[in-house]
């Protein structure tokens, strides 16, 4: 009989080169497969959250907010605006709405709790464009114009905080509106209507008082969900109607309606073909 050598093959699999590779590959795909676990989970992947929005809210409610949908707040500036709630955030980043990863921190900017003061000056015997000049250059503003009859038109004859006269040199707070009484000499001094559609609430006005005019009713659409957005919306129509010709009263009132909608105000003025 014939004796079975020595040298008989062995299977590969065997093999202890061959099982040693295989050791080696495997072991690399676990560790390939945990890596990219991890990376998941480190970077949260596909796990983004919407930002909320935190206007109008106080530091402590938006951090409340903030901290329910797994984000942080932080107050990086603060400035007075006298239109809007004390203490309250008006302006933050990233804006709502845009994604952001789990822990990412909102920088927000709050409306001052103290604000300003400054000296009242004195407008009286001033024309109305230079009582708006001096009255900006003390951080105050023109509210309503008021007119009456006297021998010089757009002459100021007084100055007013809600009705209540104000003289020079008592300290209000920065940004306050002061109402103007102004003289009108006939009623013929009549005026236009400019068009202020696509400007900001601010710039609107600015430009009807350049005009002797009054900003009236103020409507604010769907769109306007927060008095940072009042800040930011454009007219998209005005009431009375733009004007070519000088045929208003002075110290018409303008109403106004805002959105920050573009295609609102594309449609209220559609290219021209």
């Amino acid at each position: 009989m014939a004796k079975t050598g020595n040298n008989t093959k062995q299977p590969i699999l065997k093999h202890w080169l061959v099982r040693e590779i295989l050791k080696a590959a495997l072991f690399g795909i676990a560790l390939l497969i945990a890596v990219t676990i991890a990376l998941k989970f480190i970077t949260r992947h596909n796990q983004e959250i919407t930002v909320p929005d935190l206007s109008g809210l106080t530091v402590e409610d938006a951090t409340k907010a903030a901290r329910a949908a797994h984000l942080k707040v932080e107050v990086t500036d603060s400035m007075f605006l006298p239109k809007l709630p004390k203490g309250t955030i008006f302006r933050q980043s990233p804006l709502p709405g845009n994604l952001v990863k789990k822990n990412r921190r909102i920088l927000l900017t709050i409306n001052s709790v103290e604000a300003k003061k400054v000296p009242m000056p004195s407008v009286i015997g001033y024309s109305l464009r230079q009582a708006k000049a001096e009255l900006i250059v003390r951080n105050l503003q023109v509210g309503r114009l008021i007119y009456v009859r006297d021998m010089a038109t757009n002459n100021v004859l007084s100055q007013s905080i809600n009705g209540k006269r104000i003289s020079s040199g008592t300290m209000v707070d920065a940004e306050s509106e002061i109402d103007l009484e102004v003289g009108i000499s006939s009623e013929m001094e009549t005026t236009f209507i400019p068009n202020v559609k696509g400007l900001t609430i601010s710039t609107a006005k600015d430009l009807l008082i350049d005009n002797s005019l009054n900003i009236g009713k103020v409507y604010y659409d769907a769109s306007i969900r927060s008095s940072s957005d009042s800040l930011v919306g454009f007219v998209i129509k005005q009431e009375p109607e733009a004007s070519e010709f000088s045929s208003f009263q002075l110290g018409t009132n303008v109403n106004l309606w805002l959105s920050i909608d573009k295609s609102k105000l594309e449609k209220q003025n559609p290219p021209k073909k």
